[in-house]
């Protein structure tokens, strides 16, 4: 009899918990989709934030001063989007053992870097990385290159991709042509992307800025989503 009454309590505190599960689920669907209305009654842009390739491979060896200023920044511009309910997507490079899907500098080389199932391929434990976030997996440059990340930013209905990562003459200036060639306005995020050759991070910055992109600070960027909280009508 013991047994029979504990199997239907926990039936019952299974059917509590699904139940509080599938209402949560359905009050954030609902707090989106509002959020969604009012922003086009403002006729304010919605903005995603893609992170790119801050590994540990790339950034074990870096300056630590460096890294860490590059860390620090970036997760100021996560807690601000995360504090205006968008979008935060990482995206980072992951390699079969074999470089079978590697590119052809990397097969030709046999540089093994970023190797799935390594700590090398992980993103850098300081990072504020959420498990609710989206993590995108790229074989290539660009963010875009046969990835979910086109398809995401269409159901979010983003209008606005603003990059942070490295490196700058590299995967953040192929994303940043990707987006801009799908009719997205880009930002990039200066003290939030960085390159191992400052000369070709400068041309890039330089070529970018004005026309595929507008280059912006962090405390910049800041402040534009804590003004655009702020216009947001209270509940």
């Amino acid at each position: 009899m013991a047994s029979l009454n504990v199997r239907i309590f926990k039936r019952a505190m299974l059917s509590v918990v699904r139940k509080s599960g599938q209402r949560l689920v359905r009050e954030r669907r609902s707090c989106h989709e509002k959020y969604i209305r009012i922003r086009h009654m403002l006729g304010m842009t919605k903005r995603c934030l893609a992170i790119i390739d801050l590994i540990n491979d790339y950034l074990d060896h870096w300056d630590s001063d460096k890294a860490c200023h590059l860390i620090e920044n970036t997760n100021s511009v996560v807690r601000a989007f995360r504090q205006s309910g968008l979008p935060v997507i990482w995206v980072r490079q992951e390699f079969r053992a074999d470089l079978s899907d590697a590119f052809l500098e990397m097969r030709e080389k046999n540089i093994r870097i970023a190797i799935e199932g390594t700590r090398g391929a992980q993103l850098h434990a300081d990072l504020d990385w959420n498990p609710n976030d989206v993590t995108i997996i790229k074989k290539r440059y660009s963010a875009f290159f046969k990835t979910e990340l086109e398809h995401l930013l269409a159901e979010d209905e983003v209008g606005e991709l603003v990059l942070c990562g490295i490196n700058t003459h590299a995967c953040i200036r192929m994303a940043a042509i990707d987006a801009y060639q799908r009719d997205l306005r880009v930002l990039l995020v200066a003290d939030c992307i960085d390159s191992y050759n400052d000369e070709h991070a400068r041309v890039s910055l330089d070529y970018m800025d004005g026309k595929i992109a507008k280059v912006v600070t962090a405390a910049e960027i800041n402040d534009i989503l804590r003004s655009n909280v702020a216009a947001l009508p209270a509940e």
